[in-house]
């Protein structure tokens, strides 16, 4: 089914291999991530998350074969939505998220599909959601989580660039801002002064965007362990570059400290 002319959402494709089945979902954006996403998913229901949570794959109109409708089915995934729209992991996200409530969760916990992150710890933000967070942001550098091979340039730029911005705009500490790794309540999303539907959220900004707005709305926030891994003697897997992508960031940073993002 085709999705189109929804406001604040781009145009896409919806399969759907079997009914809700849970209270929440697990949204992983990806495009091209080949291998990457088979392991994730084979760890997912290693460890049973697909019985846990219903996931959604909210890919960018991938041409790599990752998203075969039979291998997708065989990894436990419950439904494909397809970009087919301009945008990049903000218009993802957002048709995710458009998606989610329109099917009825009560929360949308996201998760990057590159197998950096530990998709067995869903459970942590389960039990977020079900206590009556708003927001809940995983984090590799507090008690409990871990942070494995981490690029020192990129260590340097989270605990010393990006999350005391993000720790400032908040109003609340954060330590791992960067990840996309985190779940959100629906009360959060369907606020009136949240509005993640709109198309000035096309790369970053949204990730940026909704680390900073619960806590600005006074809604419960929290951080939960988790762990992330980057391979030893690999390409690290990204889609940042290091100088345009990272001067994007930046920008995102500084535009949602000055509140260009709130409605």
């Amino acid at each position: 089914m085709i999705y189109e002319g929804l406001e604040g959402v781009p145009r896409f494709k919806c399969i759907e291999f079997e009914p809700k089945k849970t209270k929440y979902c697990l949204c992983i954006p990806i495009i091209n991530e080949g291998e990457r996403i088979k392991k994730e998913l084979l760890r997912a229901k290693k460890y049973g998350i697909d019985k846990s949570i219903d996931i959604i794959i909210c890919d960018g109109d991938s041409t790599d074969g990752s998203t075969n409708k039979d291998q997708l089915i065989a990894l436990g995934v419950n439904t494909l939505l397809v970009k087919k729209d301009d945008g990049k992991q903000g218009a993802q996200l957002r048709m995710g998220i458009w998606w989610a409530l329109h099917r009825g969760y009560e929360g949308v916990v996201t998760i990057d599909g590159n197998n950096k992150d530990s998709i067995e710890d869903v459970t942590k933000f389960i039990e977020k959601l079900d206590s009556g967070y708003d927001f809940v942001q995983g984090s590799r550098f507090i008690k409990g989580g871990k942070a494995i091979n981490t690029p020192l340039l990129r260590l340097i730029s989270v605990r010393l660039i990006h999350a005391p911005i993000i720790s400032l705009t908040a109003g609340k500490v954060f330590t791992d801002t960067t990840n996309a790794y985190r779940a959100h309540s629906k009360r959060y999303l369907e606020h009136p002064n949240v509005q993640p539907f709109r198309d000035i959220f096309v790369t970053y900004e949204l990730l940026a965007y909704l680390s900073v707005r619960a806590s600005q709305l006074k809604m419960k926030a929290c951080e939960v362990p988790v762990s992330r891994f980057y391979p030893k003697k690999e390409k690290t897997p990204t889609k940042i570059s290091p100088i345009k992508g990272n001067m994007l960031l930046i920008k995102i940073l500084f535009n949602n400290a000055f509140h260009k993002y709130s409605p």
